[in-house]
């Protein structure tokens, strides 16, 4: 037998779970709490980090799209991984990798090995994330014991992004190192804990060689509890799954080529081939990927869940617009608050949090806010509040930044369309999809999220380096070339309200949907 913690018993209305479990959850929402704050990290540290290195803004928002670009690029395959070789040793595998990539970022004396420890970053996140939820729900007794353990990891993960900010603010005042290396002995620490508290039961059981289940994914036991282990099943094909390398290398190649002839653009041109060569290879390795899919016998992208379902379609593509106009919008606003205003990294955390902490402090409270007023208001409440917001910048600029009168009201618009929207998006997502579905629709979901950051950012930073003002010219004047970036920002925000504005539109659904946010 192999050693699991101890079996829950039935949940009751008062059941409450011991201290181990209590230690793996909070082994998992403070791997959580990490993963979201690494976006965050970096959106402060940006502008150290082009003064240490002595990079343009083009090439230092690798910082930030190289960790979404591993998450996003990278969260189909890594679902894969955990599907084939279990969840126990994957994800600890993966706290291992995260902490090594942590330290070598802090060392980090090359952009591109900088990049290249945010993309295993993002990876690792990629492979935990997802994870941790789902080791949650096969673990924790089903009614109050689950329901609170949920509700535990979702705080932590909404109170990420607001702890990312304060301490990359603080650390980088000493230097933006610090704020990259801090991550490590925490992840140690968790990964030393998980080692006892994480169940073992389901690697033990997890598919080798041909897959033994018709999903590929392992059922929980019947009421919750933790995966034991288990007599080997019948096997109902006979094939073998791949891991779909090919596929996940040459979609994340495609993406990260995509980036760079973005960012290339506005210092060389476009018959330029430092611009036109990664331009090509993006597309040719799309078109690649999309003939290594079409060939597979199993494919790492499954578009099924998408077809005849346009509430995850624009469930999609709302949260993409609203992930990408915030990111893109913070580091304009970091741009001008550091580079052109001479703010401290740690006044810019501070700044910014208006955005930042509404979503944590109201997390816990989405479910009821949806359940009362219906998705598809919230979704469209929350995208006018953004697109709002990304309009206040628009005004005729005035110098020195006024914060009280431009920047906060912005802020606080953006923060108030997190908490509106964004639990109502995900919910929307998931609201139409067969529970055999709900994993593959939600990896999709999540892909959409993290690729829209990456090229949000990647075309704010490369309008900034396109309309920087002349050698010489004032801040003034720098502030007003920041007009296109932020027009990029509204244009997002406005295609964010346009897609929830269709949602409106009253459609029957399914008897057999269990939410009616549609």
């Amino acid at each position: 037998m192999t050693r699991t913690l101890p079996a829950p018993v039935a949940a009751g209305a008062d059941e409450r779970f011991g201290s181990r479990l209590w230690g793996l959850l909070l082994v998992l929402a403070g791997n959580m709490l990490i993963d979201a704050l690494e976006v965050s990290v970096a959106v402060v540290a940006l502008p150290a980090i082009g003064t240490d290195l002595g990079q343009p803004p083009t090439v230092t928002q690798w910082a930030m799209t190289g960790f979404a670009a591993g998450f996003g690029g990278l969260l189909l395959f890594g679902a894969r991984v955990v599907t084939l070789l279990g969840r126990r040793r994957v994800y600890l595998a993966a706290l291992l990798a995260f902490a090594a990539a942590s330290v070598l970022s802090a060392l980090a004396h090359d952009p591109w090995l900088l990049l290249a420890t945010r993309l295993a970053k993002g990876f690792c996140a990629a492979l935990t994330a997802p994870t941790g939820l789902a080791i949650i729900t096969s673990t924790f007794p089903e009614g109050r014991p689950r329901s609170r353990a949920v509700s535990v990891y979702t705080l932590f993960g909404a109170g990420g992004f607001t702890t990312g900010l304060l301490l990359s603010g603080w650390l980088t005042e000493t230097s933006w190192r610090w704020a990259f290396a801090f991550p490590a002995p925490v992840v140690l620490l968790l990964f030393a804990c998980g080692l006892r508290l994480i169940p073992k039961g389901d690697d033990e059981s997890a598919p080798k060689g041909p897959d033994v289940s018709a999903g590929g994914v392992k059922s929980a036991p019947k009421g919750g509890g933790e995966l034991r282990d288990q007599p080997p099943r019948r096997r109902t094909r006979t094939r073998t799954r791949s891991f779909g390398i090919p596929s996940a290398l040459t979609l994340l190649g495609a993406l990260l080529a995509l980036v760079q002839g973005i960012t290339q653009l506005p210092a060389h041109g476009w018959t330029a081939p430092q611009a036109t060569a990664p331009l090509t290879a993006a597309v040719l390795l799309l078109l690649l990927f999309q003939q290594i899919e079409r060939r597979s016998a199993d494919p790492l992208l499954n578009t099924g869940p998408l077809r005849g379902n346009p509430a995850l379609i624009r469930s999609a593509i709302g949260a993409a617009c609203l992930n990408g106009s915030y990111l893109g919008l913070l580091f304009v606003l970091t741009y001008q608050t550091q580079t052109l205003a001479g703010w401290s990294p740690l006044r810019t955390a501070f700044a910014l949090l208006p955005a930042a902490a509404p979503p944590a402090l109201t997390a816990l409270a989405s479910g009821r806010l949806v359940a009362r007023f219906g998705a598809p208001r919230l979704i469209v409440a929350g995208a006018a509040c953004a697109f709002a917001g990304a309009l206040l910048q628009l005004r005729p600029y005035a110098w020195p930044l006024d914060y009280p009168g431009r920047m906060l009201p912005t802020l606080l618009l953006v923060g108030a369309a997190f908490v509106l929207s964004f639990a109502a998006l995900n919910m929307q997502a998931m609201s139409r999809l067969a529970p055999a579905d709900r994993l593959t629709g939600s990896g999709l979901y999540q892909t959409a999220v993290q690729l829209a950051a990456v090229l949000a950012v990647a075309l704010a930073a490369a309008l900034l380096a396109a309309h920087a003002p002349a050698h010489g010219a004032g801040p003034a004047a720098a502030a007003a070339a920041c007009r296109p970036a932020l027009t990029l920002v509204a244009a997002l925000g406005f295609l964010g309200l346009l897609v929830g504005l269709t949602g409106l539109i009253r459609t029957r659904p399914p008897a057999s949907s269990p939410h009616h946010g549609e």
